[in-house]
C-alpha cells in the first residue's frame, strides 16, 4: 500500500498523544488521550482499594469483553461497549494510556468523523464542573467552572485533530461473568466537534483504561462493583480478549513488579536494561510505559539507534537486505524471496528483552521476534519498535501492542503491580456471559 501505508500507521501512532488546550497556554504534549490526568488524581482510587477489599469476594464479579482488531494491517484493537437507554453498540478502541471514556456525539455535532454507527445521543445528566471527575480532567490549578452545571474538555491530537465535548451520565450495559447483568451510570465524554487530523481510523470513541478517577475502571471500582484491575490478552492472530477484575487468572502463575512511583500517571513498572540476544546493549535506566493505545513499540532516541546499529550489523552478513522502497514500517528488510509469516525469518533476528528491577527482585519481559516484526503485504520484514523522538516522545519508552501480544498482561491497582505471563488469547476464558 506504499507511502498510504505509512501515513495511515504512523497517523494513528501519532493519535497516542495529546495536548491539553484547557489546562494552560503552553499545550504540553501528553500521552495517548490521556487527558490531564495528574499524579494526584490516578493514584487517588487505590488508596481506597484497600478499605474496601472485602466487598468484591464474590465469585463472577469481573467482566469480560471480546476483543477485535490487529497491530497490522488494521493497526488497532477495539471492544463493543453497549451505552444508553435502550443500550446501543459502540466500537471503542482500547486504551491503557489514557483515562476518559468518550463517544462521537449528536449533540447536535457540529462536526464529525465516519464511525461505524450513529452518533452517539447524549442523556440530559450532565456531570457537574464541581464533580471530581471534571476536576481530574485539567491540570492542577487549572479547574475553572465558567459554567458550573456542566464540565467541559477539549483536547487537540499530535496529528493535527481535536476534540471538543461536555462530560455526561449515562447506563451502561454489562454482564458479569456469573451471567449477572448490571447497569451502572457511568461518566464520559460526548465529543460534539471532532476535527480529523492527517489520518484516524474508523471507531466510535475511546474506551480509556488508565489509572485516573475518569477510567471505566476507576468508576465500576468506586462504585464497588469490581475490583481495580484490569488486563488484556491480544492475540497475534488477530481479537482477543479484555478483562476487568482478579477472578480470571491465576496469580501465582503471573509474572509481577511493582507500578513505579516515579511515573504515576501510566501504568509503569518503572525503569529497564535493555538485552539483545541475551546480552546487555549497556542502555540501561530506560523509562517504560505500557499502553495499548499505541500499536507499535517505541524507544527513546539513543536506545531506538543503538539496537538497530545493532541489528543492521548483525545482519550485514545474512542474506537480508534493507528495503527502503517497503513504506510499510520505517526498516524493512526483503529476503530472496517473498516472507509470509515472522517465523520465516526467526533465523536472522536475535530476542530481546527488558529487564526491571523490584528491589532485589529482577524481572524479565521478553520480546521474541513476534513480539517486535511483522512481514508487510509486500513479503518483506519490518520492525515494529520505532523511534519515540520523532513523535515527541523524548525519553519514554513504549511497551505497545505488538510487544504485548499473545500473554496476558495485567494493572492491578489494588496492589500497585503489573503483570504477563504467556497466554493464548485465542481462547476465551470459560464465562456464563461475555460483553461482545
Amino acid at each position: 500500500m506504499g507511502k498510504e501505508r505509512v501515513g495511515l500507521v504512523l497517523a494513528l501512532l501519532l493519535m497516542s498523544f495529546v495536548i491539553s488546550t484547557s489546562s494552560s497556554d503552553e499545550h504540553q504534549l501528553r500521552w495517548r488521550k490521556s487527558l490531564f490526568s495528574t499524579a494526584t488524581t490516578s493514584s487517588s482510587s487505590s488508596s481506597s482499594s484497600s478499605s474496601s477489599s472485602l466487598l468484591f469476594n464474590r465469585v463472577g464479579s469481573s467482566l469480560l469483553f471480546r476483543v477485535q482488531g490487529n497491530v497490522y494491517p488494521t493497526g488497532y484493537y477495539n471492544v463493543t461497549v453497549y451505552v444508553g437507554q435502550p443500550p446501543k453498540p459502540y466500537f471503542l478502541d482500547l486504551d491503557t494510556g489514557s483515562d476518559l471514556i468518550w463517544l462521537q456525539c449528536d449533540a447536535p455535532c457540529v462536526q464529525c468523523v465516519e464511525a461505524p454507527h450513529p452518533l452517539y445521543r447524549p442523556s440530559n445528566d450532565l456531570v457537574p464542573c464541581e464533580d471530581p471527575i471534571c476536576a481530574s480532567l485539567h491540570a492542577p490549578g487549572q479547574h475553572k467552572c465558567e459554567d458550573p452545571t456542566q464540565c467541559d474538555y477539549e483536547v487537540e491530537y499530535a496529528d493535527g485533530g481535536s476534540s471538543l465535548g461536555v462530560l455526561v451520565k449515562d447506563a451502561f450495559a454489562f454482564n458479569y461473568t456469573n451471567g449477572q447483568r448490571l447497569n451502572p451510570r457511568l461518566a464520559l465524554g460526548c465529543g460534539y466537534d471532532q476535527v480529523p487530523g492527517a489520518s484516524y481510523h474508523p471507531l466510535d470513541g475511546i474506551l480509556g483504561l488508565g489509572k485516573g478517577k475518569s477510567s471505566i475502571v476507576s468508576q465500576l471500582h468506586s462504585q464497588k462493583l469490581i475490583r481495580n484491575v484490569v488486563g488484556h490478552c491480544l492475540s497475534g492472530r488477530g481479537g482477543g480478549f479484555l478483562f476487568f477484575g482478579d477472578d480470571l487468572y491465576d496469580s501465582s502463575r503471573v509474572v509481577w513488579t511493582s507500578m513505579s512511583s516515579d511515573y504515576t500517571k501510566y501504568y509503569s513498572p518503572g525503569v529497564a536494561e535493555l538485552f539483545f540476544g541475551g546480552k546487555t546493549t549497556g542502555l540501561k535506566n530506560l523509562p517504560v510505559v505500557f499502553d495499548s493505545g499505541s500499536s507499535y513499540t517505541y524507544l527513546s532516541h539513543v536506545a531506538y539507534q543503538t539496537l538497530t546499529s545493532m541489528m543492521k550489523r548483525e545482519l550485514s552478513a545474512k542474506s537480508l537486505k534493507e528495503a527502503p522502497e517497503d513504506r510499510t514500517l520505517p526498516l524493512c528488510w526483503k529476503g530472496k524471496r517473498p516472507f509470509k509469516n515472522v517465523r520465516d525469518v526467526k533465523k536472522y533476528f536475535k530476542s530481546l528483552a527488558l529487564s526491571f528491577t523490584d528491589g532485589k527482585t529482577r524481572t524479565l519481559f521478553e520480546l521474541t521476534t513476534e513480539a517486535y516484526l511483522i512481514i508487510s503485504n509486500r513479503g518483506n520484514v519490518c520492525l515494529g519498535i520505532l523511534n519515540g523522538a520523532e513523535v515527541g516522545l523524548q525519553d519514554l519508552n513504549v511497551i505497545g501492542d505488538i510487544s504485548m501480544q499473545d500473554r496476558v498482561v495485567i494493572y492491578d491497582n489494588e496492589k500497585q503491580r503489573i503483570g504477563w505471563m504467556p497466554a493464548n488469547c485465542d481462547r476465551i476464558p470459560k464465562s456464563k456471559a461475555m460483553n461482545t
